[in-house]
């Protein structure tokens, strides 16, 4: 990259400070929200592991390759961003750039292969249904493979990594081709085989899906049947699969534009600003999966809601309060007379008071009932009433 002032000057902001403390604030609130929403993503994808479909697998990649970039892009980004520069060097700036390659093109091909899962399920039901787990992982470690060839290739002198015209992250330098071939043609074949291509591939199988849809319903209904708890979950899964699709590539075009903009027109005439503001759109990408299939995925969502409940729980039972542990122990034995009738023949709604202890002769409930319970070394022995008093009397429980 040349020597040490040519490298200072690569690393240093060329956006204003304002600017960059403004990305540093965003990068820290999407680091938090893709952490929570896609570890979250993943833990209840565990806890269902038993019940996932196939096209599920692609959804919990999906989270898998948002939380690779989150986890290795975020802390470098950040603190970069608060100092005005890049604060970690030429090599980390190197294997900063394939990460964001690696996951970011792991995504858009993973996208790519669900939709196409997705057309095959709804268009072609036949062959779709016969779709399975090893279909799924196949298509998975493909996707990956497809993504670190074009990551892996800058490293290989095919293309060329360098720090990103704003100055406090690093990618694909994009004006290398107005000086270099082979980064051309790496950038070309970037922009054809992953963009352009997943794009389109994205668009067809969508479309394929709402033609036979409104073309034959029949055919639909063969995949989206009520009848089966299988098909429901694939069908929803198109629907969210285009809600994803359509907020990731919404995310990346801005990226894509202005990358293609420095790569084949003159680069100096890119301002910073506009590559700073399409990373910032770029990396907002990784809260989208978390958000659509958490929120709107009912088996995720009550699975979620299931797991948040039993944690209260375990949080309220593990830290109870002198009342607390009062109420709960009533609780339970209530709970233990609830299934038997009393020896005087009343229902159980007559209760009695369990809660004596070795001084008490009588015990009675906070209200007047026909019954009391007497303690006789370690056992109770119920009686009969005439009458309780109303106010309750010191040795009372």
């Amino acid at each position: 990259m040349g020597n040490a002032s040519e490298i200072s000057s690569l690393f240093a902001s060329s956006i204003s400070r304002e600017h960059d403390i403004l990305m540093g604030f965003l990068y820290s609130a999407f680091c938090l929200l893709s952490l929570v929403g896609n570890c979250t993503l993943l833990l209840v994808a565990y806890h269902k592991r038993s019940t996932l479909k196939p096209a599920e697998f692609f959804i919990i990649n999906l989270s898998i390759s948002d939380l690779g970039m989150t986890l290795s892009l975020f802390p470098l980004a950040i603190p970069s961003a608060f100092s005005h520069r890049w604060l970690f060097g030429e090599v980390t700036c190197q294997l900063y750039a394939m990460c964001g390659v690696l996951f970011g093109l792991s995504s858009l091909t993973n996208l790519t292969a669900l939709s196409l899962v997705c057309c095959l399920k709804v268009c072609f039901p036949n062959h779709g249904n016969k779709f399975s787990f090893s279909h799924a992982r196949l298509l998975v470690a493909g996707v990956w493979c497809y993504a670190s060839v074009f990551a892996v290739g800058p490293l290989a002198e095919w293309g060329r990594y360098s720090a990103e015209p704003y100055g406090t992250a690093c990618c694909i330098d994009w004006h290398a081709p107005n000086y270099e071939l082979s980064a051309l043609s790496y950038i070309l074949c970037l922009f054809i085989f992953c963009y352009a291509l997943p794009c389109t591939v994205i668009f067809l199988s969508y479309t394929f899906i709402l033609l036979t849809v409104r073309g034959s319903r029949q055919a639909v209904q063969q995949h989206v049947s009520p009848q089966t708890k299988t098909t429901n979950a694939h069908a929803l899964i198109v629907k969210l699969s285009v809600a994803v699709c359509i907020g990731f590539l919404g995310a990346w075009t801005p990226y894509a534009v202005v990358a293609m903009w420095a790569a084949f027109g003159d680069a100096t005439q890119v301002p910073p600003t506009a590559f700073a503001l399409a990373a910032i759109f770029a990396k907002s990408s990784t809260i989208y999966n978390p958000m659509v299939y958490l929120l709107c995925k009912p088996n995720f969502r009550e699975c979620l809601c299931r797991d948040t409940s039993l944690l209260r729980q375990m949080i309220y039972r593990g830290s109870p309060q002198p009342q607390e542990r009062f109420g709960a122990n009533s609780q339970r034995n209530k709970d233990i007379t609830a299934s038997t009738r009393f020896s005087n023949g009343q229902q159980e709604s007559y209760g009695a008071c369990l809660n004596c202890t070795e001084n008490t002769a009588l015990c009675q409930l906070a209200s007047p009932q026909n019954t009391a319970c007497i303690l006789t070394g370690s056992t109770y022995t119920e009686v009969t009433v005439q009458q309780l008093v109303d106010k309750p009397q010191p040795d009372f429980l």
